[in-house]
């Protein structure tokens, strides 16, 4: 996609301050409302785990409801024992996402794949598979180490098993996509709720040379036909959040082929159970886990 086919969707933005023992469950009081929360110390020389105060964002492509937030959040405070915080929910000015995205996206490497943005100009690793990619307004939760963890896990499912028909759900930029057909001759459909994401993966993939291989879809989970089409697949990814995740995990199931696998992410170690539970309720075992900091990504398949 041309950055002047489609303008700049709006971004809404909530933020609060709470003391760090308290994150998750303000994170969790934020979750239903927003897109992404990520979270970081307001005083940045402070020590990991010090239990000072932390600066907690959740971002949203539609405006997004004060009075209600407000109240899930202080109802959340008096479960923990702590005063309600301050709330603002501010409209984010328009600006060329696309460019600020740019200035904050490092390269990743995770195991046989490198990827970088095209502002990245330096010379290309040898033997590795390098992705350009540029997120523009179809960004995630931000967490680099969660799209690192989808990586070191495809690159390690590889190393022993062939693919033939992927599916990306949430695709956002298209990450997964890219890597999967990058690596193997296969297909592979890539949906996102959002149409600008899926047109931005259709663009990072026409940059890569995977258009061929790469199917891009708007599709609110697997409700789309073009989904169902394409099923059953034999590898999905899907890294977006964990109530989303444990959410679709009966369609998925049905969408997995038999001795098919899953990559899931987009999930703090605190919300494994709850996710692996729910996959677990309809016949997936866990295979595999990839555990960063406080991200993991699950490997789950059928028997």
């Amino acid at each position: 996609m041309s950055r002047g086919t489609r303008p700049n969707p709006p971004v809404w933005r909530v933020t609060l301050i709470a003391p760090e023992p308290f994150v998750p469950a303000m994170e969790m009081a934020l979750e239903p409302f927003v897109d992404a929360v990520s979270w970081s110390p307001i005083d940045l020389d402070a020590d990991p785990g010090a239990g000072g105060p932390m600066r907690i964002l959740g971002i949203a492509a539609r405006p997004l409801p004060r009075a209600e937030i407000v109240a899930a959040v202080s109802v959340a405070a008096a479960m923990v024992g702590i005063e309600g915080p301050e709330i603002a929910v501010e409209r984010l000015p328009d600006i060329d996402w696309l460019e600020h995205s740019l200035r904050s996206f490092p390269p990743i490497d995770a195991g046989r794949f490198h990827l970088r943005g095209s502002h990245i100009k330096a010379p290309r690793p040898a033997g590795r598979i390098t992705l350009v990619v540029d997120a523009g307004a179809a960004f995630g939760s931000g967490e680099h180490a969660s799209t690192k963890g989808c990586l070191l896990a495809l690159d390690a499912l590889l190393k022993h098993r062939h693919f033939t028909n992927a599916l990306d759900m949430g695709c956002g930029s298209g990450v997964l996509a890219l890597a999967a057909a990058r690596a193997l001759p296969l297909r592979v459909l890539a949906t996102d709720i959002d149409a600008n994401a899926a047109d931005i993966a259709g663009a990072n993939a026409r940059r890569n040379g995977a258009a061929l291989r790469v199917r891009t879809a708007a599709s609110d989970g697997y409700k789309s036909r073009r989904v169902a089409q394409r099923a059953p697949y034999d590898l999905i990814m899907a890294n977006i959040l964990a109530r989303p995740l444990a959410r679709m995990a009966a369609p998925l199931s049905r969408h997995l082929a038999p001795r098919g696998i899953a990559i899931l992410s987009g999930l703090l170690r605190r919300q494994e159970r709850s996710v692996l539970a729910a996959h677990r309720a309809h016949g997936l075992a866990l295979l595999a886990r990839v555990r960063l900091g406080d991200w993991t990504t699950l490997v789950v398949g059928k028997p």
